[in-house]
């Protein structure tokens, strides 16, 4: 016969809801009691768990932090920062100002600048033919020389390193009458005298050295009474030939000191002296190819 086993009257089934309750209770008093530990002030004399208690998990805070500690934070990691980048900056500064060796000519007028960005500034200004000791450092438009031992930017694309062969001056009377020179420079009467009719001296000179360099050039436009042709301090070089055109250019910033020039545009750009370092600016459009300066190159004086 099968046996049977006799219920026990006396016992009682747990409930499934009070099997996982007692665990989970024992659970959350383990946890707070290690809870408390953890964050409990070494030096504080009060207890957050007593012998037998148990302490609700939800009165557990965490450090707070405020909102100004956390900025203050952040901003001396960025002055750190910053300040390591300007001491790895300096070092390298000095390294290439140190190890600066090969000596180049300037081809033109350069502005001199503290640093490679647009926040530098202009401290002097170095003359065309001038040997300069550069660093080999540049950036997209600016190269370092070292002047009197210090880093100093300019405008990259103006050197040469063939040494300037210096100009030989007759010392003739009929010379000095017929062909004076200054830097290479003609000041010798064109053969249209006419275009001289109210320019100032400064402008003179330069349409002279202009048609002794350029003797192709047949036609100026000089005095009139609009813009800086009213002075009296400007000329237009007319020609349509974009080539030529780019040669009479150089040839004027090249020689900007000396024939003390205020500015040059040309094909719808400018440039000027105060600002060589920023090259050829967009002149912007006028609405015409002659007010866009295509079909002839302007250039004026200081005086």
């Amino acid at each position: 016969m099968a046996n049977s086993h006799k219920r026990d009257t006396d016992a009682r089934r747990k409930p499934k809801a009070a099997l996982v309750a007692g665990p989970l209770a024992l659970l959350a008093t383990g946890t707070a009691v290690t809870l408390g530990v953890l964050t409990q002030d070494p030096t504080s004399t009060d207890t957050l768990v007593s012998q037998g208690a148990t302490t609700d998990i939800s009165q557990v805070r965490e450090p707070v932090v405020s909102r100004s500690d956390s900025r203050l934070a952040s901003v001396r990691g960025e002055r750190v920062i910053l300040q390591m980048q300007d001491a790895y900056d300096a070092r390298k500064t000095k390294q290439a100002i140190e190890n600066a060796h090969i000596h180049v000519w300037t081809t033109a007028p350069l502005n001199l600048w503290t640093t490679p960005d647009g926040d530098a500034k202009k401290v002097g200004l170095v003359d065309t033919g001038k040997k300069v000791l550069i660093t080999g450092r540049r950036t997209s438009d600016r190269a370092e020389l070292v002047v009197d031992g210090k880093s100093r930017w300019v405008s990259a694309g103006y050197f040469t390193e063939d040494k300037p062969v210096a100009q030989k001056v007759s010392t003739t009377t009929s010379a000095r009458t017929a062909a004076p020179t200054t830097a290479g420079l003609s000041t010798a009467p064109c053969p249209d005298g006419s275009v001289e009719n109210g320019l100032t001296s400064e402008a003179v000179l330069v349409y002279r050295a202009v048609c002794h360099a350029f003797p192709q050039i047949t036609t100026y436009g000089g005095w009139d009474a609009h813009g800086e042709h009213a002075s009296g301090k400007a000329i237009d070089i007319m020609t349509s030939d974009k080539a030529l055109g780019d040669q009479i250019a150089a040839f004027l910033q090249s020689h900007a000191s000396e024939l003390d020039l205020y500015d040059v545009i040309w094909w719808d750009r400018i440039w000027t002296p105060e600002r060589a370092s920023e090259g050829w600016r967009d002149y912007g459009d006028q609405g015409s190819p002659t007010a866009n300066h295509m079909d002839h190159v302007h250039v004026s004086t200081n005086g």
